[in-house]
């Protein structure tokens, strides 16, 4: 059987697009945060909190990029998001652990959400959808395209956490 990802080409043009553009720009606000010598935030804030958005946003290109891939059957691609989604939900995991034993900064349940919860939840979709792509492809390519919109979105908000944090530090330490 061969899923039907023609009928998905658009979507996954714009969808992947996003991700490799806003993967870029978050090595622009990483590089803008080393610069910023306000910041009380280490290496483990960086590994909790600013690293998981490139993920994330490969993540997302990373969906697009197979289901883009031609002459897919419902093996390869079930096998294509179960392998992915398992990786991100065991690194996922780990972000997790990271920022709850060493990061400094202690997260609110907004952090909880944002950098937990709705990670865990997009890519435990895909892997779900990788499951049932073998007998379902038609909702699971929904999911799928849910997950990869959540993960898009995630890392949008974070992104634009961190850069107004960055500007609130800056200003407490100007204003000091």
């Amino acid at each position: 059987m061969i899923p039907p990802l023609h009928e998905w080409e658009n979507f996954y043009v714009i969808v992947g697009s996003s991700a490799a553009a806003l993967t870029g720009l978050q090595f622009v606000v990483i590089a803008l945060l080393s610069e910023t010598s306000a910041l009380q935030g280490s290496e483990h804030e960086m590994s909790a909190f600013g690293t998981p958005q490139v993920v994330h946003f490969c993540a997302v290109l990373l969906i697009a990029a197979i289901s883009s891939t031609p002459r897919h059957s419902a093996t390869s691609l079930g096998w294509s998001f179960i392998i992915s989604a398992a990786i991100a939900l065991a690194y996922t995991t780990w972000v997790v652990m990271h920022a709850i034993g060493k990061a400094a900064y202690k997260p609110v349940f907004e952090d909880w959400l944002w950098h937990a919860i709705l990670p865990l939840t997009a890519y435990g979709s895909l892997l779900v959808s990788g499951i049932f792509v073998f007998t379902r492809p038609v909702p699971a390519l929904y999911v799928v395209a849910a997950a990869a919109l959540l993960l898009l979105f995630v890392g949008i908000h974070n992104a634009w956490d961190t850069a107004i944090y960055i500007s609130m530090q800056k200003r407490r330490t100007r204003d000091e």
